[in-house]
């Protein structure tokens, strides 16, 4: 039996899951929709599926689920439509900028029972899969602290800020939840510090470039996390893990791993230069594991759930980086 998707929103996200379902021999894109109709049909077109609405996608019983990469603001209205139209759903993070909105819309998808999985994609991550197992194995004792470097090669135009949600909610979401992945524990406490050091418009825009977290478990397990929207050396992505018998770490990958070594020292070649390229294998194991679920019927991981708390997280940060001291959670 093959899983029939469609695609709701063709930009640069929604052109990266089209990929990832093309590679699995059990799912079949069947329709995508897109405001901006050149897009949907460029999807179409290469994926061999019909251009398509909101409406045909939500009547056609043929249609087993969707795919969800429109703009932040339409989550919550597509999700609970489509939990109501009895279809699974694959949404990318956040549910909402707004928890209210995130939690009134997981009630309507409990009612309905229909399965809803958030795109966390790092957990998918093959390097950041392996440290996961490490822990899990015993190989480095119980956890004790977490360090997390994500930073951006450059920051995104105003125009982006201006409907991102913030830093928080847009860039640290992603590491709220590889912490709580790692960590094995629920964080009880978050301190935030944000700073504007790379684009004054951010400031100007009420956000911050550039930020320090710390998070805390009830045993006291810790999590540090570094952000910017500034790295010049390419796209940062490291993850280490200490324990009570050792630490286990993922390094920064590369296009291309080798390490030339001559009179001028030695050298390694460039860093990938964003997350399209840097997270391809993870994006296509996300939608393998939706699959997966679908198939044998068993919950979605990561669950919506993980995407309120995430977003939970996010705003406790916000609130510890304007306040200037710890929030409970």
């Amino acid at each position: 039996m093959v899983t029939k998707l469609a695609l709701l929103g063709a930009g640069r996200i929604g052109k990266v899951h089209a990929r990832a379902i093309a590679e699995d021999k059990r799912a079949k894109l069947v329709a995508v929709v897109d405001a901006v109709a050149g897009a949907a049909e460029a999807i179409a077109e290469s994926a061999g599926c019909r251009v398509s609405s909101i409406e045909e996608i939500e009547a056609d019983q043929d249609i087993d689920a969707v795919i969800i990469c429109t703009p932040t603001n339409t989550h919550a209205d597509l999700i609970e439509r489509f939990a109501t139209a009895g279809k699974a759903i694959f949404c990318e993070k956040p549910i909402d900028l707004d928890v209210d909105r995130a939690r009134s819309c997981l009630e309507t998808v409990r009612k309905s029972g229909a399965k809803v999985m958030l795109g966390f994609n790092r957990r998918f991550d093959p390097h950041f899969l392996a440290v996961r197992q490490a822990i899990d194995d015993g190989r480095i004792g119980k956890v004790e602290m977490v360090t997390i470097t994500s930073r951006d090669p450059g920051p995104p135009p105003s125009e982006y800020i201006k409907v991102s949600g913030g830093i928080f909610r847009d860039m640290t979401i992603h590491d709220f939840d590889m912490a709580r992945f790692l960590l094995g524990e629920e964080i009880v406490s978050v301190m935030a510090v944000g700073a504007v050091l790379v684009d004054p418009k951010i400031g100007e825009l009420g956000d911050y470039d550039s930020a320090s977290l710390i998070l805390t478990t009830a045993s006291g397990r810790q999590c540090v996390i570094s952000n910017s929207r500034r790295a010049s050396y390419g796209y940062d992505q490291r993850i280490e893990v200490h324990g009570s018998l050792g630490s286990v770490s993922a390094e920064n990958q590369r296009p291309v791993s080798i390490e030339v070594a001559n009179k001028d020292g030695y050298t390694r070649p460039p860093l990938h230069d964003f997350f399209m390229t840097r997270y391809t294998a993870a994006y296509a194991a996300e939608i393998s594991a939706f699959i997966d679920s679908l198939e044998s019927g068993t919950a979605p991981s990561p669950s919506a759930e993980d995407g309120l708390i995430a977003l939970q997280l996010a705003d406790a940060a916000l609130r510890a980086a304007k306040q200037g001291s710890a929030v409970k959670v």
